[in-house]
C-alpha cells in the first residue's frame, strides 16, 4: 500500500477519533435509557462538562501526545513527558483545560512526574483495568505497520504500561492494535475481526496473558456481532469498551452511523465512541465525516498539521 493511502487512513482515523470523542463528551454518564429518549444526532455542547461543541477530552489529548511523540521515533520517556505536560499544563487539550481524567491515569502520570520509570509507572492492580490506555493507543498501529508480531506486542505492552500495566489492559490494547493494522492494510471489517481472533489464539502463549484471554471470550468466540444490544455494556472497563467497539463496527455500515450508535449506548460515551471511531475512520475514510462536525471540531488545523508531520517523517508522504 502506498504511503499516500496510509496517510489518508491515518488522517481519517485520528480525526474521526477526535470527532467521536467530541460527540460523546456532552452526554458522558447518561444512561442508555436517557439517550433513547433524546439521542445524540449532531455535535452538541454544554453538557456534562459544560464545554462548547466540538470539544474533545483526555482520550484525544493523549492520542495526540502519542502521535506527536512518535514523529521522532519510539521514546517512552518522551511519551511520558508529554503525558505529564497534558495533565499538569493542559498540553494538547482542546481548549486549554484538562478534564475527565481517570483515577488510574492520574495516579500513573503523577508517578511519571515524580520520576518513576515509564515502564513501571502504570497502575497494575485488578481494579486498574479501565480504558485509559485503550483510548489513546491508535497512533501506535501506524508506527508498527512494518514490525513483526513480537515487536508489536512488546511495544504495545510498554506504551500501555505508561498508565495501565495489568495484563488485561495490555491484552486489550494489543487486540485493538492488531485489528487496526489489519484494517489499515485493507481487510474488510468482518475479515479483519476473524483474522485477529485466529491470531490471538495462536500468538498468546505467555501464561500471564493466556489466562487473561477468558475475559475477552465474547470477542474471541468470533460472534460478538450477534449479541443483542442489551448484552453489550458501555462502561469504562477495558473489556466492555472493546466489546462495544467491535459490536458497533460489525453492526453498522458508515462512520457516522457507527459513532452515533456508540455514543448512544450511554455511560462512557466519549471513550466508547472514540475507540470505535478511530477504527471506523480508518475503514470508511475522511470524506464520510459530516462537514458540520468538522467545522465545530476544536483545533482541527493544528491536528491536521500534526498528521502531516507524522506522515512526512514516519510514512514518507
Amino acid at each position: 500500500m502506498s504511503a499516500r493511502k496510509i496517510k489518508e487512513k491515518l488522517k481519517a482515523g485520528i480525526i474521526v477519533h477526535l470527532t467521536a470523542d467530541a460527540l460523546g463528551v456532552p452526554v458522558e454518564f447518561k444512561s442508555r435509557e436517557e439517550l433513547k429518549k433524546d439521542p445524540v444526532q449532531k455535535m452538541r455542547g454544554y453538557g456534562t462538562y459544560y464545554q462548547p461543541p466540538g470539544t474533545w477530552s483526555d482520550d484525544s489529548s493523549l492520542t495526540l501526545c502519542l502521535l506527536e511523540s512518535l514523529i521522532n521515533g519510539y521514546d517512552l520517556q518522551d511519551q511520558a513527558d508529554k503525558f505529564v505536560s497534558w495533565l499538569y499544563d493542559a498540553y494538547w487539550t482542546a481548549r486549554g483545560r484538562t478534564f475527565d481524567v481517570g483515577n488510574s491515569t492520574r495516579e500513573s502520570i503523577s508517578r511519571l512526574k515524580a520520576g518513576q520509570s515509564p515502564t513501571r509507572a502504570g497502575a497494575g492492580g485488578e481494579r486498574d483495568n479501565g480504558n485509559g490506555a485503550l483510548m489513546r493507543i491508535l497512533p501506535l498501529a501506524f508506527y508498527l505497520l512494518d514490525a513483526d508480531n513480537e515487536e508489536r506486542f512488546n511495544k504495545t505492552k510498554e506504551v500501555t504500561s505508561l498508565t495501565h500495566s495489568h495484563p488485561r489492559s495490555i491484552l486489550g490494547c494489543y487486540i485493538y492494535i492488531d485489528f487496526a493494522i489489519r484494517i489499515i492494510e485493507g481487510a474488510e471489517l468482518k475479515n479483519a475481526y476473524q483474522e485477529t481472533v485466529e491470531h490471538l489464539k495462536d500468538f498468546i502463549q505467555d501464561e500471564a496473558y493466556k489466562k487473561e484471554l477468558k475475559y475477552y471470550k465474547r470477542i474471541l468466540a468470533g460472534n460478538i456481532k450477534y449479541y443483542n444490544e442489551n448484552e453489550i455494556k458501555s462502561t469504562g472497563y477495558v473489556v466492555d469498551t472493546l466489546e462495544a467497539a467491535f459490536w458497533v463496527l460489525l453492526n453498522t455500515d458508515s462512520y457516522s452511523y457507527a459513532v452515533l450508535k456508540a455514543v448512544n449506548l450511554g455511560e462512557d460515551t466519549d471513550t466508547v465512541a472514540a475507540v470505535t471511531g478511530g477504527l471506523a475512520g480508518i475503514h470508511y475514510g475522511y470524506s464520510d465525516i459530516p462537514a458540520e462536525w468538522l467545522r465545530k471540531l476544536a483545533r482541527l488545523d493544528e491536528v491536521l498539521e500534526l498528521i502531516d508531520e507524522f506522515s512526512e517523517k514516519r510514512l514518507g508522504s
